[in-house]
């Protein structure tokens, strides 16, 4: 299980962070340079070079966003112009796409990283600038809670690409379109103007997916092992009963894909720093079910969080970095694998260091929430196991120094079931290869960290965001 180094801090990490962004840049000149639209979006890498290949075009936010990222972390406005001009020419289509579930991905990763940029005065001042992007998140947020499955108990969700059947785990992690939309004083209009509030929606998509993708040891089901979660959860939209457990990328609908698990992981605890800001009125206009005030949503997204991070340490290897499934069947070929590192050259299951850095600053905003309310002891553990992953895969053989290779952060997993992934000659497994995503939110992460090592402002989603008084 992960061992958390209690000796780390996020002081101790800057060379390693300096160094991330020092090796970062090169590599997005290198993909800016080549990249055409007509490419589509960049995906993964094949031989250390980005190709693509997806189901729906959900990394191009990411794409774009680390050189807004990288731009946060060095001040070079070269990648603030490079990514300004691929966002205007670009993204505007993803706006209003009403095919996905991934608005809070393509865009909070774009249009909300200039809002923010451009809030904390970072990019200079313009009226019409800011009003363009404050109109953007605020479209996307609605198209986004438009998609929508009404289930029995006042519950719902935001359906994924797949269909009104079906709720993905990954969505958590896409709220923050909803929580910025809703600050900043929108709604979504339906039939006969009628007004959906989309703190509701967020709440009702959040409880849902803490009852039904999210297990809690209560004896579910024969696999119910607390803070397990499934990738997808299947309904019947005739009447909303539910169904059965499903996965795309997992290995099976009754063990844990970690990505999933991080993508729980991050959102709720990200989701529960959102909330804590909010007045306790606007929790009395929204409640639902078991959800009526502020304290009863901050305790439930707190139970939630805290399962998914205690199944996270007791499933990953010492040093952070999870095994791409925690049912994989080679998994038993590789003998006590939880009580030792991580091996990504082994000859049975891959490892996937997108789910580490997802994960890692989870851990990191639990662990500081927790220790700003009250929990002091607990929140430094998930503290140090969040620094811990971090230190994993911002060192090698996680990081990749080659010069030559596109990718950022190596030995990152996309969808093992069809076999996408690159299997390097000589070798049985996929390693060694890079993802977009996985490259974005080590660029996230190491932004995070360093933000705290300068006691600056504080990097989160939500507090550029401020409603305008007309």
């Amino acid at each position: 299980m992960l061992e958390p180094d209690d000796t780390l801090t996020p002081e101790a990490l800057r060379p390693e962070i300096e160094r991330l962004f020092e090796l970062a840049g090169p590599k997005l000149h290198a993909i800016q340079k080549r990249w055409q639209p007509e490419h589509g979006s960049l995906v993964f890498t094949v031989n250390g070079r980005y190709t693509n290949r997806g189901w729906t075009e959900w990394t191009r936010g990411f794409q774009f966003g680390a050189g807004l990222l990288l731009f946060d972390a060095t001040d070079d406005p070269v990648f603030l112009q490079a990514a300004m001009r691929n966002v205007l020419r670009h993204m505007a289509p993803y706006l209003t796409h009403t095919g996905v579930h991934d608005h809070g991905f393509n865009i909070v990763s774009t249009y909300g990283n200039l809002y923010r940029l451009l809030q904390e005065g970072r990019i200079e001042r313009n009226y019409w600038e800011g009003q363009t992007y404050e109109l953007a998140l605020k479209t996307s947020g609605a198209v986004q809670a438009a998609r929508w499955t009404a289930l029995p108990e006042e519950l719902g969700y935001l359906y994924s690409f797949h269909g009104p059947h079906s709720l993905f785990a990954d969505t958590m992690r896409t709220l923050r379109v909803l929580a910025l939309a809703h600050r900043l004083g929108h709604v979504l209009l339906t039939e006969h103007d009628q007004p959906v509030n989309l703190l509701q929606r967020l709440l009702q998509h959040a409880e849902t997916t803490a009852r039904f993708n999210v297990y809690l040891g209560e004896g579910r089901d024969l696999y119910d092992e607390r803070g397990r979660v499934a990738h997808e959860t299947i309904f019947n939209p005739s009447d909303g009963s539910y169904r059965c457990a499903g996965t795309h990328q997992g290995y099976s609908p009754f063990s844990t894909w970690t990505r999933a698990l991080a993508w729980v992981l991050l959102g709720f605890a990200e989701q529960l720093e959102f909330l804590n800001t909010l007045p306790e009125p606007e929790f009395e206009a929204v409640a639902f079910a078991n959800l009526r005030n502020k304290a009863q949503v901050l305790a439930r997204f707190q139970q939630i969080v805290e399962a998914t991070a205690d199944f996270y340490l007791t499933h990953t290897p010492t040093d952070g970095v999870p095994y791409w499934d925690t049912g994989a069947p080679g998994l038993a070929q590789l003998g006590d694998y939880l009580e030792r590192p991580a091996d990504p050259f082994n000859e049975h299951e891959p490892v996937d260091s997108s789910a580490a850095v997802i994960a890692a600053q989870g851990l990191l905003r639990l662990g500081r929430f927790l220790q700003h309310n009250g929990a002091a002891e607990k929140g430094r553990r998930y503290l140090q196991a969040g620094l811990t992953a971090a230190h994993t895969t911002f060192s090698e053989p996680y990081l990749a120094t080659d010069p030559e290779h596109e990718g950022l952060i190596l030995h990152s997993v996309y969808n093992r079931p069809h076999a996408w992934d690159h299997v390097p000659e000589g070798r049985r497994i996929p390693c060694g290869e890079a993802s977009m995503w996985g490259d974005y939110h080590a660029l996230e992460l190491a932004l995070y960290l360093k933000r705290l090592t300068e006691q600056g402002t504080y990097l989160d989603f939500f507090s550029c965001a401020t409603k305008r008084e007309e």
